[in-house]
């Protein structure tokens, strides 16, 4: 038989195999998965890995795009739609909508475009002069103010209605309809189940007083259930507990599935992890229930700050003090000490632990992961290769690269400047997460059991596992996950009942970026609730590199240095360590007290983003911005109960098939 009738009868196989209902969709769904293995469950067999039951890899993705179908992208300059995004997060080079060609020096593995639902597709429709939309008022209104090219007076007009809550669109749910049908439509072309994910979802952007509450909801399913609901919005709530409503209407309504993802508490005012509910009760077991069922994760770190801690809330904590937006947010209220609390997730976990005491529900009981919320349509997160915020600070020598607003813009008339630039924005973040094949269902399955991790934009590798058994040996094993599953539970999960004269032993593993920079140390962050109700925390070292000795006070002896040079945006890779490894036992546990654990990764010091520009552009460094940084990763947490419920076994749970052993 030669080549072109071999192909030809494989073609026609798998013709037939479809036809006759052999192979269907959800079979290449589960690509990269295990086939089930009933009937072959304790048999020997020659290969071992035919079943293993857990994750075995780390995808990289972005869980907050924005495209042009964003009413705050699109109305201000970016022209790229979802197909552009997609094309650009798989590896192709894209031309930026200021005309900057632009590629990622790696694919990732997966995005979820989650543009504004607050009148979806506003500037494509006024582009493609579509007749539904000139059909009402505001649509020949504003249409008439772009063609005319007063485009700051037609976000001006838009905006009016955001801050008012008033949809200029209301009665036209059909136009936002086709659009999200639309959206669906581009996610089910680009995705590629065992090569590229794209998972469906939108943002929802509450903003009381201009305060950030929003949150992206993913869906696990494709365009046919998701094509059933139309997004919330702004215009219908402001509160949560409504959006979890719709979440759940959406569940039953279709049998699909469907998290939320909150993130920038740092410009939430203090309203992100409040004492109160929107309404203004105070929080109940219910509550805490129902926010973490639609909840499981929190996006921790972001173009618009980092927001694992603040330096008045750990102080004790010398890198605390990493991309800091603490002025205010979008609205005029200037931002004041009490607020910060409820602003971060450290101190969130940490009040989380007395809820639970208290309700026998922790509210804040998140995992965390870090993505861009770019409204360029491109997901950069490389120092060296970051295309901003928006599309008017996009790469180019302009000032306003540097100086344009980000907050501000609703000044208090006698209060304190609240505005912040947009040199002081990250070029973050990353989320990592542990899946068994790079699908929509293995991807959202391991959001909702928190196996993932943040970092600020690099793609290290951070791995660890929590058991009472754990020795120095198993950091070793060429097996060290198939242990961890074993033994103990990944990030995300949960002990309880410590046997006793036992402590909490974790295992770690952080491998370096392939093409990113050295470690300098891996750090553990407890938070425990004492016997008087108050909480607390510590930073443990648990592996420093460059043969650097842990002190008494479980503390790197001495910095890792600093081989930037500022002038050349360069750096050496001649100090740190390409991989850490830790094994690491609670040494002041106290079975009784409730407490968490998660793990914080650093790399050695490389250049800024505004350092690359200066060198690139020939521009000045901004004055109050470092020109190095420390990027980092933030594992999710592993919590210890003193008692055990239902849903903390102790033992690895989460992750495992029941296959797994």
């Amino acid at each position: 038989m030669n080549h072109t009738r071999a192909i030809l009868t494989c073609l026609t196989s798998l013709s037939l195999l479809f036809a006759a209902g052999a192979v269907s969709a959800e079979d290449f769904a589960n690509y990269g998965e295990a086939p089930s293995d009933k009937g072959h469950i304790g048999k020997a067999e020659y290969s071992p890995y035919l079943s293993s039951g857990y994750p075995q890899m780390v995808y990289w993705g972005d869980t907050h795009v924005h495209t042009a179908y964003s009413t705050d992208a699109g109305m201000v300059g970016n022209r790229l739609g979802p197909d552009e995004a997609y094309r650009f997060a798989k590896g192709e080079m894209v031309v930026a909508s200021n005309g900057v060609r632009a590629r990622l020096q790696r694919p990732l593995d997966f995005i979820v475009i989650a543009d504004h639902a607050e009148n979806m597709g506003l500037a494509p429709m006024i582009e493609e002069k579509d007749p539904r939309l000139l059909q009402t008022d505001f649509g020949r209104k504003i249409s008439s103010l772009v063609y005319s090219g007063n485009y700051g007076d037609a976000y001006a007009l838009w905006g009016q209605g955001m801050a008012t809550r008033k949809d200029p669109l209301a009665g036209s749910e059909e136009l936002t309809r086709s659009i999200w049908s639309r959206l669906n439509s581009a996610a089910d072309n680009h995705n590629q189940p065992g090569v590229f994910t794209a998972l469906i979802g939108f943002e929802w952007s509450s903003s009381p007083g201009g305060n950030n509450l929003h949150r992206n909801v993913v869906f696990r399913d494709g365009k046919q259930l998701a094509d059933q609901v139309i997004p919330l919005s702004n215009y219908d709530t402001t509160d949560p507990e409504d959006l979890w409503s719709w979440m759940a209407m959406y569940e039953e309504k279709t049998g699909g599935q469907v998290l939320a993802i909150a993130h920038n508490g740092n410009l939430s005012n203090g309203l992100m992890f409040d004492d109160k509910t929107q309404s203004g009760k105070s929080l109940s077991r219910d509550y805490a229930e129902r926010r973490m069922r639609w909840e499981p994760i929190y996006e921790v770190t972001q173009i618009k700050g980092d927001g694992e801690t603040h330096p008045a809330l750990s102080m004790n904590d010398e890198f605390a003090d990493y991309g800091t937006w603490d002025k205010g947010s979008f609205g005029p209220e200037p931002k004041t000490p009490e607020m910060l609390p409820r602003e971060y997730a450290r101190e969130a976990l940490k009040r989380g632990l007395a809820y639970e005491e208290r309700l026998g529900a922790n509210p804040f009981k998140f995992g965390m992961l870090g993505s861009t919320d770019t409204h360029t349509s491109l997901a950069t997160t490389q120092e060296d290769n970051f295309f901003g915020k928006a599309t008017p600070v996009e790469p180019s020598a302009d000032p306003s690269r540097f100086d344009e607003k980000i907050t501000g813009y609703l000044q208090a008339p006698d209060g304190p400047d609240i505005t912040i630039r947009h040199y002081k924005a990250l070029a973050a973040g990353l989320t990592g997460v542990w899946a068994k094949a790079n699908t929509r269902e293995a991807i959202w399955d391991a959001m909702e059991r928190k196996e993932v991790y943040a970092t600020t934009g690099t793609r290290m590798t951070v791995r660890m596992f929590g058991g009472w058994e754990f020795t120095e040996v198993d950091v070793q094993r060429p097996d060290f996950a198939e242990t961890g599953y074993l033994q103990g539970v990944p990030m995300g999960g949960d002990l309880c009942s410590a046997p006793e004269d036992k402590a909490p032993n974790l295992v770690i593993r952080a491998l370096r970026d392939p093409d990113g920079a050295n470690l300098d140390r891996i750090q553990v962050v407890k938070g425990w609730l004492d016997s008087k109700g108050e909480v607390h925390e510590r930073i443990y070292d648990a592996a420093c590199s460059d043969d650097r000795a842990i002190n008494g006070e479980g503390r790197c002896e001495q910095a890792v240095g600093n081989t930037v040079d500022i002038p050349s945006a360069t750096y050496t890779n001649g100090i740190g360590s390409a991989l850490l490894m830790a094994h690491w036992q609670d040494p002041d546990f106290d079975p009784e007290q409730r407490a968490f654990y998660y793990v914080r990764v650093l790399e050695i010091p490389t250049p800024r983003w505004t350092t690359y520009d200066a060198a690139f552009f020939g521009v000045d460094l901004p004055d109050d911005v470092p020109p190095t940084q420390q990027e980092r990763a933030y594992s999710s947490p592993i919590w210890y109960s003193p008692k055990c419920d239902s849903d903390k076994t102790g033992i690895a749970s989460a992750g495992m098939s029941s296959n797994g052993g």
